[in-house]
Formats: C-alpha cells, sequence, structure tokens
C-alpha cells in the first residue's frame, strides 16, 4: 500500500498544480473575490496534504506500523472532501447553478479527516519510537 500511496499523492500533485493554475488564470473571470478565495483555501490545503500523504506513504514503505496506513487513506478523503467541495461550490458559483450551498456541509468533514491524518502519523511515530 506504501508504494500505492505514493503513486497516488505524485497524481493528486500533479491535479494541484493544474487546479492551482486554473485558478490563478482563468478562474478571475468567472467568479467574485471571495469565490476565488475559497478556491485558493482548496488548493493550498490539498498541497500540504498530498505532502502529508507522501510522508505517509514513505512511513509505511518501512514500517509495518498501521498507523501510517491509516493515516494515508484519511488524507486521501480529506483532499477529496475537503478541498473536492471547495472546488465543486466554485464550479456552481461560475455556472451560476444555485442552491448547492449545502456542499459546504462536506467541507469540514475533510477538515475532521486532515486532523485525524496527522493524529495517525503521531501516534505512528510514537509506536515506532517506541519499539
Amino acid at each position: 500500500m506504501a508504494n500505492n500511496f505514493l503513486k497516488i499523492s505524485f497524481l493528486l500533485g500533479a491535479l494541484a498544480v493544474a487546479l492551482g493554475a486554473f485558478g490563478a488564470h482563468a478562474l478571475k473571470e468567472m467568479v467574485d473575490e471571495k469565490t476565488i478565495h475559497t478556491y485558493q483555501t482548496g488548493v493550498l490545503y490539498h498541497f500540504f496534504h498530498v505532502v502529508a500523504l507522501a510522508i505517509a506513504g514513505l512511513l509505511a514503505g518501512q514500517n509495518a506500523v498501521s498507523w501510517f496506513k491509516r493515516a494515508g487513506y484519511l488524507f486521501i478523503a480529506g483532499i477529496i472532501l475537503f478541498s473536492g467541495s471547495l472546488y465543486t461550490m466554485t464550479f456552481f458559483k461560475a455556472a451560476s447553478i444555485e442552491n448547492m450551498n449545502w456542499i459546504g456541509a462536506i467541507t469540514p468533514l475533510g477538515g475532521v479527516s486532515f486532523i485525524a491524518g496527522w493524529l495517525c502519523l503521531f501516534l505512528g511515530v510514537r509506536k515506532m519510537t517506541a519499539s
């Protein structure tokens, strides 16, 4: 699984660059400043957690501590739920699709996934160093 986390992190990293470039160049003409800020938050957290996913993959590849595997899954879930919901809300604003604000309720689930992923990394390192 460790190798898969690395592959996924690299693909998600490429996606983050592409989405960041889109946001920096094309999005300005489609949505207001507040929506751009929301989108940029999604890209920023996406980037941070691609790195966290790669770290989880490297640690999982070197150690049999299951906390690292859990962290990897949680970082993937967080990117999908947190950043994905922010990207989706931006898309709906750009497309002038109304009454889709409920998607914002998904974002905190991604945030909780990110927090849980970091805690799993902590627990994994703690277990690894205690052995």
